[in-house]
């Protein structure tokens, strides 16, 4: 059989630089009897490969070699998305010993602009849309396959479907949370579309549950929505947090926050915490139940409600419209890395954010040790009249 001079080359000095082909070239070398590697992740060779590769993600391919490559002197042309994992397995090969090694310029990106052909493995409807649609969230490593099936079999709840709610459970369908139960006894007015973007103008005087549901579903169908039409109470609230593994509070009123506060403490449940009025918000994750004296829960921040009268809602105060989407995003981010675990969470963190001065900034949030809920070694106290304990009705 026929050599070529770059094989030549390569025979004779096994230890120079390795070569850069065109894909182009490929083609004379897998005549000869090269093996051709594509080194991509799976979830990138969804959208196609070169024809005649092999799939064999990088790190599965150095792991072993000699398994998937058994002679050491035959050719081995190996591909990536643009030709820099490609060049660094070859130079991984090389060091264990291989040595005809050529690595495609330009990757797959070139040799599809080359118009050459491409091949798509076979999958099922399911894991087609799971590559698909979630693919530029594979390409990170903070999240990758692995992490990506951890949300999709995640559980959250989300108390409340409106100005807090709306852009993060936006965000938390997109992101393939698996199962988002979402509770709210509210209906739509046209008041609320000036903020609650899950609901549309034809939907006035349909329960926010079930709005919510065919918007998020009609986004991503393989969300679960689960809609709850009732008002979170002390009666219902610990079969609201069954099975779950975060809870986002977009209710923004005082006796719910307790309540959830201390639900989530007893239960163990990490509570993501958003409020907003006017053009101010804040954001925090409150996560006592599972760090009791480490982590600070709602009621060490605010150990009583203030009054009415300085705290009016969003009806009575006004509130900037765009307001909630900013913090009701910050809140879907903390649910991910949660759940994820992933960056650094606000756990121990209030968030500001000053919509007029485009500005946010930062407090630090300690365990009060002596918290009637969430210190070390007190029992729950159990539910209590938490409209009365915050002056409300």
């Amino acid at each position: 059989m026929r050599r070529s001079a770059g094989q030549d080359e390569l025979r004779d000095n096994p230890r120079m630089d390795i070569r850069e082909i065109s894909p182009a070239q490929v083609r004379e070398h897998l005549a000869q009897g090269a093996v051709f590697i594509d080194v991509r992740e799976e979830h990138e060779r969804v959208s196609g490969q070169a024809e005649g590769a092999v799939g064999l993600a990088k790190a599965d391919l150095l792991a072993e070699p000699s398994r998937h490559l058994p002679d050491p002197q035959r050719a081995v042309v190996l591909i990536c998305q643009r030709g820099g994992r490609s060049m660094d397995a070859a130079r991984a090969l090389q060091a264990a010993g291989y040595t005809q090694l050529l690595s495609v310029a330009g990757g797959t990106s070139r040799w599809m602009d080359d118009g050459l052909p491409v091949v798509k493995p076979q999958l099922d409807a399911e894991a087609a849309d799971f590559y698909d649609r979630y693919s530029r969230h594979l390409l990170l490593p903070e999240v990758g396959v692995e992490g990506q099936r951890r949300l999709r079999n995640a559980r959250v709840l989300m108390i409340g479907a409106g100005g807090l709610g709306s852009p993060a459970g936006f965000y938390l369908a997109a992101a393939g949370i698996g199962h988002l139960r979402i509770a709210d006894d509210d209906v739509i007015d046209r008041s609320n579309l000036q903020r609650q973007i899950l609901h549309t103008n034809a939907r006035i005087g349909q329960p926010k549950v079930d709005s919510a549901r065919a918007t998020l579903n009609a986004l991503n169908p393989g969300t679960r929505v689960e809609a709850v039409q009732e008002r979170v109470t002390s009666a219902n609230v610990e079969r609201l947090l069954e099975d779950v593994d975060v809870v986002l509070d977009g209710a923004d009123n005082f006796p719910v926050r307790y309540l959830l506060n201390d639900a989530c403490v007893k239960l163990g449940k990490p509570l993501v915490y958003g409020a907003v009025q006017r053009f101010e918000g804040q954001v925090s994750v409150f996560d006592a139940g599972r760090q009791r004296g480490q982590a600070p829960c709602y009621r060490c921040l605010f150990p009583e409600p203030p009054p009415p009268e300085f705290a009016p809602n969003c009806a009575e105060a006004g509130v900037l419209g765009v307001l909630p989407g900013v913090v009701g995003l910050l809140q879907a981010t903390e649910v991910i890395k949660l759940l994820l675990g992933a960056g650094e969470p606000l756990t121990g963190r209030l968030l500001h954010f000053d919509a007029l001065g485009m500005r946010f900034r930062e407090t630090r949030l300690r365990a009060d040790p002596h918290c009637p809920v969430c210190a070390p070694g007190v029992p729950f106290p159990g539910y209590i009249d938490y409209a009365r304990f915050c002056g409300v009705g």
